[in-house]
């Protein structure tokens, strides 16, 4: 595989697929700017910049390379914080943190500057919303965040800065579209390999042959298994490079959205569609788990509190699987069979996520429930739909969760409660009972059973209040920027 560090081409084939960007970089070229500070991408210490071509645009992205596999690296060009300085002088992010006073210790900062510069990359008029979020995954302990944001400030005010990358643009698109080729490419180290097929057809062959390996999307969830559990996966097929699975598109009535395609993708094609969306995603991890997660590894995985999966429960989403040549639709709902299990066969993969209804899934509601707003788990997520006719009757109902039991589901008895029904402040309170009888939450770290049985009903309460009075704001951030 072949990829840009900074200008200089990079050739690798003997390393092993489990190895991060970030263990790359400090342990095989020694650039150690870059830190680890959690290893499980939420502190932003670790955050690099990765340019891909789109449309013959350099689109640059941040990324935790800390849960990065080098093997998503293949065909791009990877920017640390050492590239930045030209000779003496500073790149203009760096050069406003210190005019800024926006260093202390300085362990962070390499991860706010790259942050910043993909920021400023990015051209336009960020403003202040659009600036916290696009530093919302990087955590600082000492210096604080007023001082950080001033010099954010100024980057944008300043617009795009006529750097040696915006200089050296055309020789980069030039090397970009030369590395890429239509082979599978290859990391071997031992009896470790990678597979990077280049087409589904490369794919669907590669995981027949292979039903034991393991695929990696945005490996934002699996690289934890290697940075903090240890392990090494002697079969990896790294699902970055097949275009096919990155295709998000509007057919008649639905909505068809790659399995492949990262979740910052996807919310700017949901929010075409869906309003509910927009705001669901700015809480969906950072930017820097966006940039690389992906709808169908956060189905995938099947945990219980992945927050994709209540929410397209509540879409009635259908899943397009593969295996070989053969295709095959499942409902969802049918989908997760138990704790981190699903229906997946060997050699199956999640082709594409399919939303049948737009109309109705624009009458969506979505509410998590964290510790934090920002960068954090869910302890309970609820996804809501619910029309109704002309006299007030209940016609299509679907209210899903996260976080209430062993895998995302339905809340089929507080959904038969509800359908039919003229929807009343009464029924709304047999709807909460029977939400008892549909789930038997654990307690964890997160919260308590008791706390999860109580959100979850007030969520219905909630919705039911915005329902009866739209103009009630029952959200903080309808009235607090």
């Amino acid at each position: 595989m072949q990829f840009l560090l900074n200008q200089q081409l990079i050739t690798v084939s003997h390393l092993d697929p489990n190895m991060t960007v970030l263990n790359y970089l400090r342990e095989e070229k020694q650039r150690c700017g870059t830190k680890e500070g959690c290893a499980s991408g939420d502190c932003g210490a670790c955050t690099v910049v990765v340019a891909s071509l789109e449309e013959d645009k350099l689109h640059y992205e941040t990324v935790n390379s800390c849960l990065t596999l080098v093997s998503a690296l293949h065909g791009k060009q990877l920017i640390t914080v050492e590239d930045l300085q030209e000779g003496q002088h500073l790149h203009p992010v760096q050069q406003a943190m210190v005019d800024n006073h926006a260093s202390q210790c300085g362990f962070c900062t390499p991860g706010f500057v790259m942050s910043l510069f993909a920021l400023m990359k990015h051209g336009g008029s960020a403003g202040h919303t659009e600036t916290e979020l696009a530093l919302a995954g990087n955590l600082c302990r000492c210096t604080g965040y007023r001082p950080i944001l001033q010099a954010a400030s100024d980057i944008v005010s300043q617009g795009m800065s006529q750097d040696q990358f915006l200089r050296h643009q055309a020789l980069t698109k030039k090397q970009l579209h030369a590395i890429q080729t239509p082979e599978i490419q290859i990391l071997q180290q031992g009896e470790r390999i990678g597979y990077l097929p280049q087409n589904m057809t490369q794919l669907a062959g590669l995981y027949l042959q292979h039903p034991d390996a393991v695929l990696v999307a945005g490996g934002t969830d699996l690289s934890l298994a290697i940075t903090q559990s240890r392990q090494r996966f002697p079969v990896l097929v790294a699902l970055s490079h097949v275009p096919e699975l990155k295709h998000c598109y509007r057919q008649g009535g639905s909505l068809f959205i790659g399995a492949g395609a990262s979740l910052t993708t996807v919310a700017a094609f949901l929010a075409q569609h869906i309003p509910a969306t927009g705001a669901f995603f700015t809480r969906f991890a950072s930017l820097q788990i966006r940039n690389q997660g992906t709808v169908g590894g956060n189905l995938a995985n099947a945990s219980p509190i992945g927050d994709c999966a209540p929410m397209l429960l509540a879409m009635d989403a259908q899943l397009l699987l593969q295996c070989g040549e053969q295709q095959r639709h499942l409902p969802l709902e049918e989908f997760f069979t138990g704790y981190r299990q699903t229906r997946l066969r060997p050699g199956e993969f999640i082709r594409s996520v399919i939303i049948p209804s737009v109309t109705l899934s624009q009458k969506t509601t979505l509410h998590k429930v964290s510790k934090r707003i920002d960068d954090d788990i869910s302890a309970v997520f609820a996804a809501i739909t619910i029309s109704a006719d002309h006299q007030g009757r209940a016609d299509h109902v679907r209210v899903a969760f996260g976080g209430m039991a062993a895998t995302p589901c339905r809340a089929y008895r507080c959904e038969a409660v509800l359908s039919g029904q003229v929807i009343t402040a009464a029924l709304i309170e047999q709807a909460c009972a029977a939400l008892s009888e549909d789930f038997q939450p654990l307690s964890d770290f997160r919260a308590s059973a008791g706390y999860r049985r109580d959100v979850a009903a007030n969520l219905l309460r909630r919705w039911y209040f915005r329902y009866s009075d739209p103009s009630d704001l029952t959200e903080i951030t309808d009235y607090v920027s």
